[in-house]
């Protein structure tokens, strides 16, 4: 009779940890960088009973369709003024759960090495999305190729520009297409994971983004709806713990040098949805 007590718990309990490792979450992203970030993150999680699918985009507007939609449960590619931008203009109920890094937006060119080599007549390719875009209207503004109006809002468009240091076009641009269109502009504001897909470094920027901002900060968002279900809550905070530790630390400043700087980490974003 133990022995065959013993043989059922033991398959119980087999089959409670088999249910308890079938628990996927499946995470959009946009730039294939991401797939060798979220590695150590994704073995951490294998070892609590989480399959973390990493599910790659290629623009920023359909990772946060999808999370509404509920085609994925998280998305982890945007910073905090793209997602308000987002919630405002399309009504969005995301809410962002954990920050994650900074980086640059920075300027990049394959015919010049120097601000002082761009000429009138050169076409210089900024992201046409609003929040992207007014960022980099910021980066031309403070290397001095353009000045801006007095009272330019914090995300300023080509309207805001009072003067230019020399007669350059400003061509708006899907993001994801300017690291391509390189060979045929003067240069581009590239978002970073374009960039790093592309085989550009930070060292190679003609000029540095000096912006560090926390609405440029990043973020992973979640379905509000999401948060009131104890279950995904417990998940969510594994994931975050998972991102926001020591390993993962050393894992982004071994492989990108400083492009993507931990930031926020002990704002504790979920806390709030924790039931007492």
């Amino acid at each position: 009779m133990t022995k065959k007590f013993l043989l059922a718990l033991a398959l119980v309990l087999a089959l409670a940890l088999s249910a308890s490792a079938d628990v996927t979450v499946r995470l959009g992203v946009t730039g294939s960088v991401y797939d060798e970030m979220w590695q150590p993150v994704k073995e951490m999680l294998a070892k609590q009973g989480i399959d973390l699918e990493v599910i790659q985009f290629t623009d920023y507007v359909t990772p946060n369709r999808a999370l509404a939609d509920g085609d994925i449960d998280l998305n982890g590619f945007q910073h905090r003024i793209y997602l308000n931008d987002e919630i405002e203009s399309r009504g969005y109920k995301i809410t962002n759960i954990a920050n994650t890094f900074v980086v640059p937006l920075n300027l990049y060119s394959i015919k010049i090495k120097t601000l002082d080599e761009i000429k009138d007549g050169d076409v210089i390719a900024i992201p046409n999305d609003p929040t992207n875009g007014g960022r980099a209207i910021k980066v031309l503004a403070t290397s001095g190729l353009i000045t801006l109006k007095d009272g330019a809002g914090f995300n300023p468009t080509k309207e805001d520009i009072a003067s230019y240091s020399k007669k350059i076009t400003i061509q708006e641009l899907a993001a994801n297409t300017i690291p391509s269109a390189l060979p045929d502009i003067a240069a581009g504001v590239i978002n970073d994971t374009y960039a790093l897909d592309y085989g550009l470094k930070a060292s190679d920027a003609v000029y540095a983004d000096q912006a560090r901002e926390q609405e440029y900060w990043n973020l992973i968002a979640a379905r509000t709806s999401d948060l009131e279900d104890p279950a995904k809550l417990d998940t969510y905070m594994k994931i975050v713990n998972a991102y926001q530790s020591e390993e993962m630390k050393a894992h982004l400043a071994e492989l990108y040098g400083g492009f993507f700087r931990p930031v926020g980490w002990d704002e504790g974003l979920l806390t709030p949805f924790i039931k007492k």
